[in-house]
Parts: C-alpha cells; sequence; structure tokens
C-alpha cells in the first residue's frame, strides 16, 4: 500500500495512500488534520489491517473500512448522516472492542441505555439500524458468524405516535408574521403549498419555475457541509417531479421573483440555509402563537390537507415524490380512516337516496289504487 504523511498549512497531519477495495478496485484515501504525526501512522496502520478482510479488528476499523466503501455508493448526505449517528452513539461505546467479541449481550446492554435516555422512539431505531449496517456489512463481506444486533433485537419506533402538522388556518396564522422578509415569507409558502422537501426548495432555481404552466420542477437538491452547499441529486428516482401550483401561489412567486433584480436563470430563488430557515420558523412561532412543529412537519401539513381534500392516494404520493404510493400509505395511515369514514357516509347517503325514491313510489302504488 503506497501511503504518504505530511504537515498541512493548518500546522496539522494529513494522510494519503491507495488500498484495494473488496471488488479489486484501486480507492484513494485522503484523511486531515490529525492532531500528530503518530496519529496519522495509526490511522494508516489500522486502516490497512482492517482492509486485509481480517477478522481481527475493532469496530473502529471495521466502520473506517466500511466509510470508504459505502461513501461510494451512498449520498454525501446521507453519509454525514450516519457518520454523526456512529461517532456520537456508537464509537464512544464500541469503537475499541474487536468485533469477534460484540455479543448480542453486549448489545442489549448497549441498547437499554438508549431507550432509558431522552432519545425520541424513532432516533432510538435510527441508532440501532446504523450499528446493524456496519455488522451486516462484516457478514457479508467478512465472513463475520452472525449480526448480533438482529440477534439482540430491534427497539424504538419507524414511525412517531403522532404526527405534527398546521391546518390552513394555523400556517396562515404563523406566515403573515413573516412578512418582513420576502424570503421567508415565499419560502414557507412553498413548504406549506407544495409539500416540496426542505433541501428540493432551497435547491430552485429560476428556471424551475414555469409562470405559464405555473409548476416548479423538483430535478435536485442542496446539501450543506462545513459551511459549503453541494447541489445533489433529489432523495430518490420518483423525488424529479413537476408539481402543479395553485394560482394564488404562482402569482405570489412571480411577484417575489420581480424583486430579484439581475437574477439569472441558474440562481437560486431562495439562497439562504437550513439553519435560516430553522430560526425564521422558531421566530414565526413565537410571535404567532401557532404550536411548534419542524421544517418537516410541513410536508405533513400538505400531505393532510390533501388527504383532507379526499385526494387519491397516488397523487399525493406522486406529489411528495414518494418511490411508491406504499410510503405514502406506511406514513399517512392514520389521516386515512376519517377518508373511509366519510365514503361510508357517502354510501349511507346513497342508500338513503334509494329507499326514499322506494317510498315515493309505494306511496304513488298506494294512491293509484
Amino acid at each position: 500500500m503506497m501511503c504518504s504523511i505530511s504537515k498541512n498549512h493548518n500546522g496539522l497531519w494529513d494522510v494519503q495512500f491507495y488500498f484495494k477495495d473488496l471488488q479489486g478496485r484501486t480507492i484513494k484515501k485522503h484523511k486531515r488534520n490529525f492532531k500528530t504525526k503518530r496519529e496519522a501512522q495509526a490511522y494508516i496502520d489500522s486502516f490497512t489491517a482492517a482492509a486485509a478482510n481480517s477478522l481481527d479488528m475493532t469496530f473502529s476499523e471495521l466502520y473506517t473500512v466500511y466509510c470508504a466503501d459505502m461513501s461510494k455508493r451512498l449520498r454525501q448526505s446521507t453519509m454525514q448522516t450516519k457518520d454523526y449517528i456512529v461517532q456520537t452513539k456508537i464509537l464512544p461505546y464500541f469503537g475499541k472492542r474487536k468485533i469477534t467479541d460484540i455479543k448480542a449481550a453486549d448489545i442489549r446492554k448497549w441498547q437499554a441505555e438508549l431507550i432509558d435516555s431522552e432519545l425520541t422512539e424513532t432516533y432510538i431505531k435510527t441508532i440501532n439500524n446504523q450499528m446493524s449496517a456496519v455488522f451486516n456489512y462484516a457478514v457479508r463481506y467478512y465472513d463475520l458468524p452472525y449480526n448480533p444486533v438482529t440477534r439482540a433485537g430491534s427497539i424504538g419506533k419507524g414511525s412517531a405516535e403522532e404526527m405534527k402538522y398546521w391546518t390552513e388556518e394555523e400556517f396562515d396564522k404563523f406566515v403573515v408574521m413573516l412578512k418582513d422578509k420576502p424570503i421567508s415569507y415565499n419560502a414557507f409558502a412553498i413548504l406549506f403549498w407544495t409539500g416540496l422537501r426542505l433541501s428540493e426548495m432551497l435547491a430552485l432555481t429560476l428556471s424551475d419555475f414555469d409562470p405559464a404552466a405555473k409548476t416548479l420542477s423538483v430535478n435536485k437538491s442542496i446539501f450543506r457541509s462545513k459551511g459549503e452547499d453541494f447541489i445533489t441529486p433529489p432523495k430518490t428516482e420518483k423525488s424529479i417531479r413537476v408539481v402543479t401550483l395553485p394560482n394564488f401561489l404562482a402569482e405570489q412567486l412571480k411577484g417575489y421573483i420581480s424583486t430579484l433584480y439581475g437574477i439569472m436563470p441558474d440562481d437560486r430563488l431562495f439562497p439562504v440555509t437550513k439553519h435560516y430557515m430553522e430560526k425564521e420558523m422558531k421566530r414565526g412561532i413565537k410571535i404567532s402563537g401557532v404550536k411548534p412543529i419542524r421544517i418537516h412537519d410541513l410536508r405533513h401539513s400538505h400531505a393532510s390537507l390533501l388527504i383532507s381534500m379526499g385526494a387519491d392516494p397516488k397523487l399525493v404520493a406522486d406529489r411528495l415524490g414518494h418511490e411508491n404510493i406504499q410510503t405514502t400509505l406506511n406514513t399517512y395511515s392514520h389521516l386515512y380512516p376519517n377518508q373511509a369514514r366519510s365514503l361510508a357516509d357517502c354510501l349511507d347517503k346513497l342508500k338513503h337516496s334509494k329507499e326514499c325514491e322506494k317510498d315515493e313510489e309505494d306511496n304513488k302504488d298506494n294512491k293509484e289504487e
């Protein structure tokens, strides 16, 4: 393995080397900002040992190889989220332990600490799933006999018991408080009335808006890392879509764009960050007094609004950019019982109407007799 260690302009140490992955491809690895040259060398040594396809490695070493491989297959934003979870919730507990020494009983103890923490049920499940993914990788590519996380069992919940969302009235009460900042006012309008993901909305450019057709083309996403913005493909293939706008929103967007002096086709309509939007969300909630929700809950708010209007689940799925209709049904199943009740009421009305018609015919026959 060819490798080099050098000091960077910050006075810290960088390493660079090449290795072959499990498919025999040569991969370049570059790791920066080690505090000492010894730490840099230790990193190379541990990575070399792990890359040798040996079970005699620590969980931290396994995770290093896992990241090097999976970063070529997963979105950068996905890897950043995964890395944050592993670095903060898993490595402090298992990082220095040999993977062959980690048993289901050890996982159960770790899971118990997560359950006793103040983390949400959904986040606990996400952490457990990330741990399981790394062990699945070892089972598949390093012949680890079994996944101890699978044996330990799952924890947490896949979805929150209660989904928070705003009604149209609540949103109107909130958004009017942001009229002093046109970017905020219009950005939140897009989120509520289209159901776009925040990353999709922030990536919108002038060329994505068709004022004649009154549509927005969703074809990219924005991802911010270490103070720099990256434009990436949307979350899934189905996320690439064209979203129709109600007339009032199309006119509102036209008015907003007319104030953006010198904007070019590839310029972003809302050149702000996720952090900015979160601060504005908190500001609007505080001033308006509406119940607190997350920005992502505006997407749920849009879905609930569509469902309350009787929208077909397939249309809701297409508008939200869900990979399949089952995702929509699973996510919003708690909202559909109301629609089922409405359907039953319609059947009642139909039955009542038929009975009334029959009664009228019987009365008519009796009079004729």
